[in-house]
C-alpha cells in the first residue's frame, strides 16, 4: 500500500514559511536594540507613532531580509541539513516570486520610513543596500557576521535621526540628528550581533566547511567561544558605559546585570560545541535585548 501523498502547503502558508513568521527571534533580535535607542534619543518619551513605525518596519524589513537571503543562498541551502527544505532551495517557491515578496514587503518598511523625516529616510536606503549585501559576504569575508551586524544595528542612528532629526535635506541636519552615543551604541551593538550569530554559525559548522562558506565559527576555530563571549564582553562593557553616560541609573544597570546573567548561561550552553545547545542559545538571545530595553524603559519612566 503506497504511503499518502503530502497535501500541497497554501500559497499563504509558503510566504509565511519564506519569512520565517514562525520563529520570530530574527526580528526582536532586531527589534529590541532598535527600540532602546528610540527611547534614549527621545529621552523616554518616542510617541507611539514611532514606536508602530520601528516595530513594524523592523518585522518587514527583516522579513524582506529573509526572502534575499534565500534566493541568494539557495544552491548552498540545500547541503545544510537545517535549511535544505526552506521555499526556495526545496523549489516550492520560484526565485522571481521570491523576490517579489521581498520586495513588496520592503516598499511597505519605506512607505512607514516617509512618515518619519528627511535625515531617516535618507538613512534608510544605506540600511537596505547593507541588508543586501549581507548573503554574498560569506562568499568573500571571513567574518561575514560583521556585515551582518552593521544591519542588524542600522536601526540605531534611524531611531536617533527619527526622533531628533530635522525637516530638511542638509547633510549638516543629518549629522546633527547622530551625537556620538547613537554612534557607539551601534558600534557597542555590532559586537552582540557578532556573539549571537557565531553561535548561530556554530550550529551549521560542518555543513559549511563542506560547501565552502566562510563563517565567524570557522574562522575563529578552536577559539570560536572564547570569542563568543569576548564579544558579549565588549558589547555589555560599551553598552552599560554609553547608558551611564546619557544618565541612565540602578534600573537600566539592573537591565544590563540580567543580560550579562543571560550570556553566562549562554557560555554553559555552547562551550561543548553541540548543535542542539548552541542554537538554543541564539534562539533565546532576544532575551537578552529585551533585558536590556526593559532596563531603559523603566529607567527613563521613573526619572
Amino acid at each position: 500500500m503506497r504511503p499518502a501523498a503530502t497535501p500541497a502547503r497554501s500559497r499563504l502558508a509558503i510566504y509565511l514559511d519564506l519569512i520565517r513568521w514562525n520563529r520570530p527571534a530574527g526580528w526582536l533580535l532586531l527589534l529590541w536594540p532598535t527600540l532602546s535607542a528610540l527611547w534614549i534619543a527621545s529621552d523616554g518619551r518616542p510617541g507611539w507613532h514611532l514606536v508602530l513605525v520601528f516595530t513594524l518596519g523592523t518585522i518587514l524589513m527583516r522579513s524582506a531580509g529573509c526572502c534575499a537571503n534565500d534566493v541568494a543562498d539557495r544552491d548552498f541551502d540545500r547541503h545544510v541539513r537545517r535549511t535544505a527544505q526552506r521555499p526556495v532551495t526545496s523549489g516550492e517557491l520560484s526565485v522571481r516570486e521570491a523576490l517579489l515578496v521581498g520586495a513588496a514587503l520592503a516598499l511597505l518598511a519605506f512607505v512607514l520610513v516617509l512618515t518619519t523625516n528627511p535625515p531617516t529616510i535618507a538613512l534608510s536606503f544605506f540600511a537596505l543596500g547593507v541588508a543586501l549585501a549581507y548573503p554574498f559576504a560569506k562568499r568573500v569575508f571571513a567574518m561575514p557576521q560583521a556585515v551582518l551586524g552593521v544591519a542588524f544595528s542600522f536601526g540605531i542612528p534611524m531611531a536617533f535621526t527619527a526622533a531628533l532629526g530635522g525637516s530638511d535635506w542638509r547633510l549638516s541636519t543629518l549629522l546633527a540628528a547622530l551625537p556620538p552615543v547613537a554612534w557607539g551604541l551601534f558600534a557597542a551593538n555590532l559586537f552582540w550581533v557578532l556573539a549571537y550569530d557565531t553561535e548561530y554559525a556554530m550550529v551549521d559548522r560542518e555543513d559549511d566547511l563542506r560547501i565552502g562558506i566562510k563563517t565567524s565559527a570557522i574562522t575563529l576555530g578552536k577559539w570560536d567561544v572564547a570569542g563568543v563571549m569576548a564579544f558579549y564582553c565588549v558589547y555589555i562593557y560599551s553598552w552599560t558605559l554609553l547608558g551611564i553616560r546619557v544618565g541612565l541609573g540602578g534600573w537600566f544597570l539592573l537591565g544590563m546585570a540580567a543580560a550579562t546573567a543571560q550570556a553566562v548561561w549562554h557560555y554553559s550552553l555552547i562551550r561543548n560545541r553541540r548543535r542542539e545547545e548552541c542554537f538554543k542559545a541564539f534562539r533565546q538571545n532576544h532575551w537578552l535585548g529585551f533585558a536590556v530595553f526593559a532596563g531603559t524603559v523603566v529607567d527613563l519612566a521613573l526619572r
